[in-house]
């Protein structure tokens, strides 16, 4: 069970119910305040339920989000004394954090980025790394968890722009090849990650969802699609959307591989769309 209570803390029911005034006062639903926080938001509904206590670190992020002092949350200060709040970091500091922790993994890989790097690129302290996430297991899983948050929303806005089934997929394609700076950079983050999530156990389970999410939304816009008539009747949804996310991973890895001398994005763009054409789309 996890459990960071300590003697004269105020229990862990009333701290709950202090995280919950935060984020009525943030004005934003508990998902988008557990994204901000970037806090898994199972464990925040099952934290402000009581089945399971805050740690330190949430806390601290929860009282940087709220703007208010981490001992207001614990009971520790009465109200009169909650210290005036500092000026916010845009996006609050654990958000900084994660974001410089991700672009510093897409420039020189986890293992080469130290505590030390990522507090010069926040123009702050170690002890301020340490304060938000205690070790670096804990910013690793935080950068998973908003790549993930990224990803998913960017192919939400891509999907809403479609028309039909045909052109979902081609946006979702579109999306996935690494023509641009940001592109190559989101996918050198994530083969690094899937490297540390064949090592971690916890980073392990984030990238099974992840994955079943990004099979799923696939397999849903070819369900649309053979709904529409616009995809072979016979077509699984499951089995083609393992088959096409496999092919997007390994040409990714390809293009981010072998640089200017061999497969590039067009290339890869290329065959991804042949590969729907001859695979997926109805006969005319």
């Amino acid at each position: 069970m996890e459990t960071n209570d300590v003697p004269g803390r105020a229990p862990s029911a009333d701290t709950a119910a202090r995280v919950r005034e935060v984020i009525a006062a943030a004005g934003v639903s508990q998902r988008e305040f557990a994204r901000r926080i970037v806090m898994d938001p199972s464990k925040l509904s099952r934290s402000l339920s009581g089945t399971r206590r805050f740690t330190a670190a949430e806390l601290a992020r929860i009282a940087d989000e709220g703007r208010v002092d981490a001992g207001r949350l614990l009971g520790v200060l009465p109200q009169e004394q909650v210290p005036a709040v500092v000026a916010p970091v845009e996006g609050g500091r654990p958000l900084q954090i994660v974001r410089e922790t991700v672009r510093l993994i897409a420039e020189h890989g986890f293992h080469a980025v130290r505590v030390a790097d990522i507090a010069r690129a926040c123009a702050t302290s170690t002890a301020a790394i340490h304060y938000h996430f205690p070790g670096r297991a804990d910013l690793l899983e935080a950068a998973v968890r908003w790549c993930m948050d990224e990803d998913t929303a960017r192919r939400a806005a891509r999907l809403a722009a479609a028309d039909d089934a045909v052109a979902e997929l081609a946006q979702l394609i579109e999306l996935q090849t690494p023509r641009t700076g940001q592109q190559r950079r989101q996918w050198a983050v994530w083969l690094d990650l899937w490297a540390e999530a064949a090592r971690s156990t916890a980073v392990g389970r984030l990238h099974a969802e992840y994955y079943r999410q990004w099979r799923e939304t696939v397999a849903d816009v070819v369900r649309r699609g053979v709904a529409q008539g616009v995809f072979r009747q016979e077509l699984d949804p499951e089995a083609a959307a393992l088959t096409l996310t496999a092919l997007i991973d390994g040409l990714a890895t390809q293009v981010l591989a072998s640089g200017t001398a061999g497969t590039g994005p067009e290339e890869m763009h290329t065959a991804l769309e042949r590969h729907v054409r001859t695979a997926l789309l109805k006969a005319p």
